[in-house]
């Protein structure tokens, strides 16, 4: 064989090594910048060990202990001292559970599981999921999330998140389903928490999956807040509190979501106000009462059907809302208040479509939008809270859903409806309201107009013995018949 037949061999294609560019300088330089460059890794060294201390603070200072011990002492003094520690850790448990869960449980637990479950994998998944970002250097020139912080709440994880330049929260929005499997997560939501920074929520059970029981009555003459009106609960554990001052509230959901939850909840809370007249309450319960009716006597008025009777009941309230604010401008008040002397007024609309949309009469329709149009953009400052129940949320059905500040989404039958309730962009920060599941009426998304993150919570379950109860107190703070809602310069209801 010649010559001629070899075949030069392939050129090695490997990536040439790239040094600090400090090393790069002439000995004499570096002999003059070695206690700069000495003093420089040095602080590098204390910023490391001062990271890892605040990440894993019970892990080092214990092992940096208890091998403190081993070496100065023995291994005996090393077991004593973790026996002693297991043992007054668990007297803690037994005596104050929930400061033991708060301060250490929930700080082991998430050192371990930022150490197991996320350090390990997190190139690995973010790489998948398509969350890196490359420059022209190879391997090297890839760039990646980083890890802030891991806290580890028992059904979920928060996972803050430094992102990288030129990535918004948007695109970890887009990928949460795949991130929730790469973590074994059941799922996982978006929050933003500034500038570049997020928080990873990745939920591993759900809190809310039991029923809430209804809350206590409150001791007559109690003080009510209408700013922090107790519902239920949130996910986190916190009480579910909706605002009726300054606010209406639309409440969605499919059959059997539990919108009813909502409403009962709302007036067990506003029961001490509602018995001794500081709350009227009116309805409307277009199915013949087989809702509202379970309570007649709590409503100042209450009208079955979506006839002439509701409407002028709309058109009643519309007419006292004009002239509360025709008292407050010559009062020189801006806003109702307790003071002011009149009651607070919330109108309980049941299926709002019936008496808005689904009416034959023309006529009828159009007064009934009108009123209610009127209500919801006039009655927030005098002192009126319109509480209304759809099933429906299209805007054919509903066209002023705007003025409805608080918006509940219960379970939902299709993912649109979830952006027509809550608006564009919040399913994607996790708010799958079409996902709730059919054994959990009460469980809703809320969200509130100006806040961007809703909030997962569930309803107090009020059964009818509970609707009884509340019945018989507001009943027996009543000594005649409610008084009917008479309009200035009228005689009649």
């Amino acid at each position: 064989m010649s010559r001629t037949d070899w075949t030069d061999p392939a050129p090695l294609e490997i990536e040439r090594p790239r040094l600090p560019w400090w090393t790069n300088l002439p000995k004499p330089v570096l002999y003059w910048l070695a206690p700069v460059i000495a003093f420089a890794v040095a602080v590098l060294l204390l910023i490391f060990a001062g990271r890892r201390l605040y990440r894993y603070p019970v892990a080092i200072l214990g092992g940096s202990v208890l091998g403190g011990l081993g070496i100065t002492w023995s291994w005996r003094a090393s077991a004593g001292s973790l026996a002693l520690a297991a043992g007054l850790a668990g007297l803690w448990a037994w005596a104050h559970r929930e400061s033991f869960d708060r301060t250490l449980l929930r700080q082991l637990r998430s050192e371990w599981r930022r150490v197991w479950v996320y350090a390990f994998p997190w190139r690995r998944a973010m790489q998948f999921c398509e969350l890196t970002k490359h420059t022209s250097r190879g391997v090297r020139g890839t760039h990646y999330p980083r890890i802030r912080r891991v806290r580890s709440d028992g059904w979920r994880d928060r996972v803050a998140v430094k992102m990288l330049h030129g990535q918004i929260a948007d695109h970890y929005a887009h990928r949460a389903e795949a991130l929730a499997n790469s973590f074994n997560a059941q799922a996982c939501r978006v929050r933003v928490e500034k500038g570049r920074r997020i928080w990873l929520d990745l939920l591993h059970t759900d809190p809310l999956a039991e029923p809430i029981p209804a809350s206590a009555l409150a001791e007559p003459g109690a003080a009510v807040d209408l700013a922090r009106v107790p519902v239920g609960r949130t996910e986190p554990g916190r009480p579910w509190l909706l605002r009726l001052l300054d606010r209406h509230i639309l409440v969605t959901g499919s059959t059997d979501a539990g919108k009813s939850s909502v409403v009962w909840s709302v007036l067990r809370a506003l029961a001490p106000w509602i018995r001794s007249g500081g709350v009227q309450v009116f309805g409307i319960d277009p199915k013949g009462g087989m809702e509202l009716g379970r309570a007649e006597t709590l409503f100042q008025r209450l009208v079955y059907g979506n006839g002439t009777e509701a409407v002028a009941l709309l058109e009643h309230v519309a007419t006292l809302t004009r002239q509360r604010a025709e008292t407050l401008r010559e009062q020189r008040t801006r806003k109702w208040s307790p003071t002011s002397g009149q009651p607070f007024v919330v109108l309980v609309v049941d299926e709002l479509a019936d008496v808005i949309a689904y009416q034959p009469d023309n006529a009828l329709k159009k007064r009934a939008n009108l009123a209610l149009q009127s209500i919801v953009s006039q009655g927030r400052a005098p002192g009126v809270c319109v509480i209304g129940q759809i099933q429906d949320p299209r805007k054919t059905v509903l066209d002023f859903r705007h003025l409805f500040p608080v918006k509940v989404a219960l379970r939902l039958d299709e993912a649109e409806q979830v952006d027509m309730v809550l608006g564009d962009g919040v399913r994607e920060r996790g708010a799958e309201a079409h996902r709730i599941a059919e054994d959990t009426p009460g469980v809703a998304w809320v969200k509130v107009d100006g806040r961007r993150e809703p909030d997962r919570t569930r309803a107090c379950h009020v059964t009818d013995h509970d609707l009884d109860e509340l019945t018989d107190y507001v009943h027996q703070g009543r000594a005649d018949a409610p008084a009917p809602l008479v309009l200035a310069g009228t005689g009649a209801a």
